[in-house]
């Protein structure tokens, strides 16, 4: 499980907290094709995370490594 506004900044969308909080709030972020207004929504694995950006959309998806690999890369 990770949260909105950690993957954001973990996906080097976001900054920082705030930023990630100012991007949700702003309403370009759709999780499983739904507006969410929460930067603390938790994810969880298989869920879709788009945000409109001016370059176009970009989208992640949550994944869990597996359980022998050094990294769980959550996108």
């Amino acid at each position: 499980m990770i949260r909105l506004g950690q993957l954001l900044k973990f996906a080097d969308v976001a900054e920082s907290g705030a930023q990630a909080g100012e991007l949700v709030a702003s309403g370009d972020v759709r999780v499983d094709g739904e507006v969410e207004t929460r930067r603390g929504r938790q994810l969880t694995a298989g869920s879709v995370v788009t945000i409109a950006t001016p370059q176009g959309a970009r989208v992640l998806r949550v994944e869990v490594g597996s359980p022998d690999s050094d990294v769980d890369v959550p996108w």
